[in-house]
């Protein structure tokens, strides 16, 4: 029995789609028979016995690296991620502030006459609210609080409420454009990294601009 010829038909297994794991075991079964039935007066080279098993080992390897390169490429390719990262998203939620102004999006209901911007800290509570225009379709967040002061590096969430003849008519929370800081596939989705280590799912954002 000739390892070469073993090896070789593992080889063509690794190709035919065998799991790694039993082609390796089935290396090693054919290694050992060979190694129990080899003539005692002419055993096998160390020397080739470490080639054969190094070679094997090494194409095991690069099997498994093809595979892992397949399969992040077909989830939706690697240009793919790159083309995130820098653009800015449009999403719904928390932003990270640490002093730099925040695009908003307000979209006040029809008809309202008054307009506010609610705007609340991580924990939930009221920082700081103003008037807005009823038209306005975007707004500048200079993160002052009412007195003109800045207010902490954080995490903010924002709503408006509209109203109309002085009562309430609806109240909605408000999308931000934030900068995509980085993009990762995470469970089969792709995930963006915003400021602050705010991670947000790609199938959230509702806009998505270069920035401006």
């Amino acid at each position: 029995m000739e390892i070469a010829s073993s090896f070789g038909t593992t080889s063509q297994a690794l190709g035919s789609g065998s799991t790694q794991q039993s082609d390796y075991q089935t290396f090693l079964n054919m290694l050992t028979v060979q190694m129990r039935n080899q003539d005692p007066l002419n055993p096998m080279n160390s020397t080739d016995f470490a080639v054969q098993l190094a070679t094997f080992s090494g194409v095991e390897q690069q099997n498994y690296t093809n595979q892992l390169l397949s399969a992040m490429l077909n989830q939706t390719g690697l240009a793919d991620l790159g083309a995130w990262v820098g653009m800015e998203a449009r999403i719904y939620g928390g932003v990270w502030y640490e002093g730099n102004p925040v695009e908003l999006t307000p979209d006040p209901a029809l008809g309202a006459d008054e307009v506010t911007l609610i705007v609340r800290d991580s924990d939930g509570s009221i920082v700081e609210s103003r008037s807005l225009d009823p038209q306005s379709l975007s707004y500048t967040w200079d993160g002052m609080d009412a007195d003109g002061n800045p207010l902490p590096d954080g995490t903010y969430t924002f709503e408006i409420e509209s109203k109309s003849d002085g009562e309430t008519i609806d109240t909605q929370p408000v999308a931000a454009y934030v900068p995509i800081m980085e993009a990762r596939y995470e469970g089969g989705a792709t995930m963006l990294v915003l400021p602050g280590n705010l991670w947000v799912d790609s199938a959230s954002v509702t806009g998505l601009r270069r920035p401006v």
